[in-house]
């Protein structure tokens, strides 16, 4: 495929862009989001789940990147408050799901990367 690159200014979300790969790290760069997305690609979670899962996040960075992934539409949050304790579930969204095979595609090669040139520590 080839990448046609051209000046131009894109509008997504009320901010300006000047490339479609700025759009894609807006939703989904940084440390935390594409690492929550590849725990939610085999199904829903608990937010206890994933802070196991996802162990040297802070509770403070999982609860913020969660929010900020429900708000740019990747995922959803479901309450359920018929019976205590409070259960909340996190799960993909249809266009969180559109990303299944480029997150398979990072984390693979995270783990050729891992294996070539890190350390695997078990725990």
């Amino acid at each position: 495929m080839k990448i046609e690159h051209k000046k131009r200014l894109i509008k997504y979300n009320d901010k300006m862009f000047s490339c479609t790969t700025s759009i894609a790290m807006e939703l989904i760069g940084g440390k935390w989001k594409s690492v929550i997305l590849i725990y939610l690609v085999d199904g829903k979670k608990r937010y206890s789940e994933l802070k196991k899962l996802i162990s040297t996040i802070t509770e403070r960075t999982l609860s913020l990147q969660l929010k900020q992934l429900e708000k740019d539409g990747l995922i959803t949050r479901k309450v359920y408050t018929k019976k205590p304790p409070l259960k909340v579930e996190y799960a993909l969204t249809p266009f969180g799901q559109s990303l299944e095979p480029i997150l398979l595609s990072i984390a693979n090669w995270g783990a050729i990367v891992a294996k070539e040139k890190g350390e695997v520590i078990e725990g």
